[in-house]
């Protein structure tokens, strides 16, 4: 390497580095100074800490006093771009590799930022020269196309940075790639110094089990989309947006484009500033949008997944959930795009329409990362399916409904106990249906003056009545779209009848005197 060429500009930086983020940086260089030139190191910090601000500075540390080169990998052209933009912040001179890069002027560089399909076809056609290279840094290095460069550098410290050490191939855990896991703060503690905001979770108990889960482990879009696409769901959704986040930045996730294109239709017909981004946008769009979302107090952007990783925008006060998600790790990067603090920013709120907070536990939960680390499988195969997910939910009357009942007490049948109690006692089960049909008439009784009010209750309970049938379905295995439809007929047929013959009868043993005429 020629000796005028230091790779770093004779500029002080203004990057002034956190206690904990120093202490990072001290525990790694340890670790470099001792292993064996060719160990692979994994870092985690959680989204928002400063992992780019922590490798920059070790870039900068390292090229001063090591005489090789630094090699910075990313998963996407953006984070090229603002990797390069911070490495140069702290005075470190750095190459762009992209497609479009002129490798003339290579060896006038000591730090390289590449993305790794690019730099993959550079190292195949030996057009870059990586002889010299010391240390390889890779961003969100739980992507598992980083590996395949993992041949080219064999006497190499590599150090992957990562939020969550969980590989997204089940197949390929990180323990496989990397030696060592060093675990950063803590989420909480995070929030506890200031230096993330602390979420407000609203979930919704939310029917999943439609959703077919893909070869890569995750939900499949076209799943996503039939379900999250239905009229009853985006009306769940507006409505969740104008009960909890309403006049607030927004920014919505969605499992596909047609899901995010119906979010935008059904929000701008409520007359709501909302904008759309996929990743078909143009550079230009892209940046348009962006500057409006940055730009607009209550701006509502519905996007698909194009904003997990590279986006930083700390104005945001409520990140939706409007998908399932089977990986922790996208679980944590969607809402950690809303965790930036600012001076009047101490809190966000997240809108989970996906069962996700069941699935994994509350947002900055304090996971053991090395244990997920060392058996990720062990993790993985707890993780509760969809079903036994919903077993546990209680039903709950919508607000407007639970109105209309408010004389009663308790509106709430557990069927799943009382179907376990019959059977228990050698009943049959067709009792569950007839103890749950008294007491849908009894609460619509409590609620009216005459049979013709508690019919007209009795026609507002479908809902309820339709989580009934299916929870009972479930209890004697049969559910067949015939079956199911046959029994919701039945049910209400039933519970008319019930209500015209007992309507007196039950009236006066609730007021203690008979209806009026």
């Amino acid at each position: 390497m020629p000796d005028n060429v230091t790779g770093i500009a004779q500029i002080k930086t203004d990057k002034e580095l956190y206690s904990y983020q120093k202490g990072a940086i001290n525990q790694i260089f340890e670790k470099f100074e001792n292993a064996p030139e060719d160990y692979h190191l994994l870092y985690q910090l959680p989204t928002g800490g400063g992992k780019t601000v922590i490798f920059s500075e070790m870039v900068r540390q390292y090229l001063k006093n090591h005489n090789k080169k630094v090699l910075v990998m990313t998963h996407r052209v953006e984070l090229c771009r603002q990797t390069s933009e911070m490495l140069s912040s702290f005075g470190v001179k750095n190459k762009v590799v992209d497609s479009k890069a002129d490798l003339d002027d290579q060896a006038d560089y000591t730090c390289y930022v590449a993305m790794v399909e690019t730099l993959n076809n550079r190292l195949n056609d030996e057009i870059l020269d990586i002889s010299d290279v010391g240390l390889v840094i890779i961003d969100e290095a739980h992507y598992n196309s980083f590996t395949k460069l993992f041949k080219f550098f064999e006497k190499s410290f590599i150090l992957g940075v990562t939020a969550t050490p969980l590989s997204s191939n089940k197949d390929l855990p990180m323990k496989s790639n990397y030696d060592e896991l060093i675990t950063g703060e803590t989420i909480e503690a995070l929030i506890e110094n200031k230096f993330l905001a602390r979420a407000e979770v609203f979930q919704y108990d939310m029917a999943l089990t439609s959703l077919e889960v893909g070869s890569n482990g995750d939900y499949t879009v076209k799943s996503s989309e039939d379900l999250y696409s239905s009229p009853l769901m985006l009306e769940k959704l507006l409505n969740a947006y104008e009960k909890h986040s309403k006049d607030k930045k927004t920014l919505i996730f969605n499992n596909g484009i047609s899901t995010s294109i119906n979010v935008y239709h059904t929000f701008k017909s409520a007359g709501l500033p909302v904008m759309h981004l996929d990743n078909t946008a143009t550079k230009t769009q892209r940046k348009q949008i962006l500057q409006w979302f940055k730009e607009t107090p209550n701006a509502i952007l519905t996007s698909v997944s194009i904003l997990t990783t590279g986006f930083d925008e700390p104005t945001i006060d409520t990140i939706i959930l409007n998908r399932a998600t089977k990986s922790l790790t996208l679980y944590y990067q969607m809402i950690g795009r809303g965790s930036r603090i600012l001076k009047n920013k101490s809190k966000f709120t997240v809108i989970d329409l996906g069962n996700n907070n069941y699935r994994f536990g509350p947002w900055g939960a304090d996971l053991d990362w090395q244990t997920i680390f060392k058996s990720p499988n062990f993790f993985i195969d707890r993780i509760k399916d969809d079903e036994t997910l919903e077993e546990q939910f209680k039903h709950e009357m919508p607000e407007e409904l639970r109105a209309e009942f408010s004389k009663s007490e308790e509106v709430f049948f557990d069927i799943k106990n009382v179907y376990r109690t019959a059977t228990s006692k050698g009943e049959s089960s067709k009792v569950v249906l007839e103890r749950s049909i008294e007491q849908h008439a009894r609460i619509c009784i409590e609620n009216s003056e005459d049979v013709y009010d508690a019919l007209g209750l009795a026609k507002m309970l479908k809902g309820d009545i339709d989580n009934r049938i299916q929870t009972y379905a479930k209890c004697i295995s049969r559910s067949t779209f015939n079956f199911l439809h046959w029994l919701k007929d039945d049910y209400k047929k039933k519970l008319n009848a019930y209500l015209r013959q007992n309507f007196d009868q039950i009236f006066e043993e609730i007021h203690g005197y008979p209806p009026e005429d």
